[in-house]
C-alpha cells in the first residue's frame, strides 16, 4: 500500500511563503522512478496542476506561479517539496501531491493552504 502525505500547509499573510511537504511511504516504494506534482482545487473552482517534476528533475509551473513556487525533490527521503513564496490569496486551495509511473498513479489527501491578511 503507497500513501502520501501532505504537510506544511496552513494560514499565511499575503507576500508570504510556505513550504509543502509531500512523504511518500510503502513497502518497497521509492519515488526516484516517479514523475511527481503537486495539484490545487480551490472553493467552486477545477483542480489545476502548479508544478510537477519528472524523474530526471525537470520542471514545469503553472503560468499563474512560475517565479513564485519551486518544486524539488529528495528520492533518498521519498519526498517532494513546493516551496510556495510571495503568496497571494488566489493561492488559497488545498494542495494535493501526485506521484505517476506509466498506469500507476498516487494522490495524497491534500493540505489547506489560506493566504488571508
Amino acid at each position: 500500500q503507497v500513501q502520501l502525505v501532505e504537510s506544511g500547509g496552513g494560514l499565511v499573510q499575503p507576500g508570504g511563503s510556505l513550504r509543502l511537504s509531500c512523504a511518500a511511504s510503502g513497502s518497497i516504494f521509492s519515488i526516484s522512478s516517479y514523475a511527481l506534482g503537486w495539484d490545487r482545487q480551490a472553493p467552486g473552482k477545477q483542480r489545476e496542476l502548479v508544478a510537477s517534476i519528472s524523474s530526471g528533475g525537470s520542471s514545469n509551473y503553472a503560468e499563474s506561479v512560475k517565479g513564485r513556487f519551486t518544486i524539488s525533490r529528495d528520492n533518498a527521503k521519498n519526498t517532494v517539496f513546493l516551496q510556495m513564496n510571495s503568496l497571494n490569496v488566489e493561492d488559497t486551495a488545498v494542495y494535493y501531491c501526485n506521484a505517476a509511473r506509466s498506469v500507476f498513479s498516487y494522490w495524497g489527501q491534500g493540505t489547506q493552504v489560506t493566504v488571508s491578511s
